[in-house]
């Protein structure tokens, strides 16, 4: 179990649900987060936002340059779980076409190209490799290899990690994972990722997209010793938040 998945159980073990809303405004990103990839939207159920980077310094945190727009979920947004405590108002759910809100962190890179020098996790996908969206499934918002867990293992989702093999299109030839529903609680949302767009208006089924040559600047940019996480909010929510969590000024 990774240290994400642990910070997460272990928030609601010691809180509990019920308490967790009231601790919304007393908590704060980890201190040991240093690279922040904020997305923000102009409403809850805009298809569209901007992405820009943060990095931590002794001054505080930095733009780190990276700039660009990106389409999210085709229904807009919702709370999602992850770093930040559970949030009162609308949840993520499977197939509901939202981009999950909060603070995530990001995890793992992917592709269909063999890639070396990056200082991120990377696994290069092939045609057997699925991210299960099949609420039920044991293997629920994890990455399987059909090769290992079997064909019927795999039956029924719709998130073949090769698309160009499977689709015929290129959405995942660069990716990162986003740590959406940690725990992997069945019907919460899976298979969130940053990746490739089809164009500035088209929106996704949940994950945030964005052209290919700023995927693969953030690729060489993100660092897995400095705890890279991402921020996604509604403007008027990142407002609110901002000083509470310590969030970077936009």
């Amino acid at each position: 179990m990774n240290r994400w998945k642990c910070r997460f159980l272990a928030a609601l073990l010691l809180t509990g649900s019920q308490s967790l809303f009231a601790q919304s405004e007393d908590w704060q990103l980890p201190g040991d987060v240093e690279q922040l990839v904020v997305v923000t939207t102009p409403d809850w159920q805009a298809i569209q936002g901007q992405l820009r980077t943060f990095e931590r310094t002794e001054a505080g945190w930095q733009q780190a340059g990276i700039q660009s727009p990106v389409t999210i979920g085709r229904t807009g947004l919702a709370w999602g779980l992850g770093l930040h405590p559970i949030q009162e108002g609308r949840q993520k759910q499977e197939g509901d076409g939202k981009a999950p809100a909060g603070v995530f962190a990001l995890t793992q890179a992917f592709g269909y190209e063999a890639l070396k020098g990056l200082d991120m996790p990377y696994q290069q996908m092939q045609a057997s490799h699925y991210c299960m969206d099949v609420k039920g499934s044991p293997y629920y918002n994890q990455i399987v290899d059909a090769d290992k867990v079997g064909k019927e293992a795999v039956e029924g989702s719709s998130e073949g990690m090769r698309r160009d093999i499977h689709y015929g299109d290129s959405l995942y030839k660069q990716g990162v994972v986003v740590a959406h529903n940690p725990a992997n609680v069945s019907g919460a949302g899976s298979c969130i990722f940053l990746h490739h767009w089809r164009g500035p208006d088209k929106p996704t089924a949940g994950c945030t997209a964005m052209p290919e040559d700023i995927m693969t600047q953030l690729l060489n940019w993100l660092v897995s010793e400095e705890a890279p996480a991402m921020v996604i909010l509604p403007q008027d929510e990142y407002k609110r938040l901002q000083d509470h969590w310590r969030l970077p000024a936009l």
